[in-house]
């Protein structure tokens, strides 16, 4: 009894962060019997996760953005432009992928740096900066495009990037044996991390959940990890997408969890002006957040351009309402200083999910972008909402 006790509190005290792994429950659980368990098998999960490669990308970024209180909606046609020189580069200057993919990032970090520049320098408000961004580069890829319209791309190993998977090794059962590898060592890297962190708050007598809910906490993620990984790897296995996004993923919530820069981005996100009177720079922090989002905007662009071989003059359309989408869905508030890396890769495969249920279930365009809107509405409604009771 005290057991559920403690669970139901632990819920309603984080319902914020555990609301996004329910509804995706429920989401994947009533498509996949609504499409006689279409939904949940091998080849759709696989491209599901690699069409939301490039999304959950610039949601990581956008994350930090949205956390100290900005909004960025460039990142779309930013993301389309720099896939489209991306492909000049291979294509028609034949510059090697190895070399063309640092320099298409450290132009993303420029483009982030510029419009970090207009919000902390000049004081634009971010809406406004990262408008003018956007009108920008959809020019801009235009320009670049206007010749062929599409620019093929035929780098093997790039096309890789956003079609590929990772080698087998071996078949174990039908199974790819490196991603059954690469499944467990997440796990066993997830838990010892869950424990680290426990020991870390009782070392220092902070409050923790009990060893029961603890306990039960780890079996359940380590479960979800375990079925992922054996749905991929009966299909073929990992995506070097996948991959990418893990990566993404790994460095930026140990960047926001684990490091003082992390710490100061969200002071500076809860109050602006409190964090300035601290000593933290929140400029540079301003400076720091856009120059990132720059940087992932490159990216995506590089995975889109990839999953597409070929940029096209449409590239990067509405990428950055998706990206916004999967943020806020994922929990983060929109009065700043709340949210999680994870939970935008929620978000991202929560909207991912929708679209890909409903297109299985031969649901309308129409119908689809409204219900979509539906979700992100209850979304920050919900957020509003629990902001006005915890206050």
């Amino acid at each position: 009894m005290q057991f559920y006790s403690e669970a139901k509190s632990l819920i309603k005290v984080n319902i914020r962060e555990y609301g996004m792994y329910i509804a995706l429950f429920i989401i994947m659980l009533t498509f996949s019997i609504m499409t006689d368990g279409l939904f949940m098998s091998s080849r759709n999960i696989s491209n599901l996760i690699d069409a939301t490669g490039y999304i959950a990308v610039l949601a990581v970024g956008m994350t930090l953005v949205i956390v100290i209180r900005h909004i960025d909606l460039s990142v779309g046609f930013a993301a389309g432009f720099l896939g489209a020189i991306a492909a000049v580069l291979l294509s028609q200057a034949g510059v090697p992928f190895y070399i063309t993919i640092p320099i298409i990032l450290v132009l993303g970090i420029i483009v982030g740096l510029f419009n970090g520049l207009l919000v902390a320098q000049f004081g634009i408000p971010s809406f406004v900066a990262s408008l003018a961004g956007m009108l920008i580069f959809r020019g801009a890829l235009l320009r670049v495009t206007e010749k062929t319209g599409t620019i093929i791309v035929k780098d093997e190993n790039f096309n890789a990037i956003g079609n590929g998977f990772i080698p087998a090794i071996t078949k174990v059962g039908g199974l790819n044996l490196l991603s059954l590898i690469l499944g467990a060592v997440m796990i066993v890297l997830y838990i010892y991390s869950e424990f680290s962190k426990r020991n870390n708050k009782l070392k220092y007598n902070f409050e923790v959940v009990s060893a029961n809910i603890f306990t039960v906490k780890v079996i359940f993620v380590s479960a979800i990890i375990a079925y992922i990984t054996w749905i991929l790897a009966g299909y073929n296995g990992f995506s070097w997408t996948v991959i990418v996004v893990m990566i993404v993923v790994a460095v930026y919530h140990f960047l926001t969890t684990s490091t003082v820069l992390g710490r100061h981005i969200y002071a500076v996100g809860s109050n602006p002006e409190a964090a300035n009177l601290s000593g933290i720079s929140v400029k540079k922090i301003t400076y720091i957040v856009f120059g990132s989002m720059g940087m992932l905007s490159a990216l995506s662009g590089i995975l889109f351009t990839a999953r597409l071989q070929s940029a096209t003059t449409t590239a990067g359309t509405l990428f950055e309402l998706d990206a916004i989408a999967a943020a806020y869905v994922g929990g983060v508030s929109a009065a700043g200083g709340v949210g999680k890396v994870t939970g935008s890769i929620i978000g991202a495969i929560v909207m991912a999910s929708l679209s890909s249920g409903m297109n299985l279930m031969g649901i309308g365009i129409s119908y689809q972008y409204m219900i979509r809107g539906a979700v992100l509405a209850i979304a920050v409604i919900f957020d509003v909402v629990t902001r006005k009771k915890r206050a």
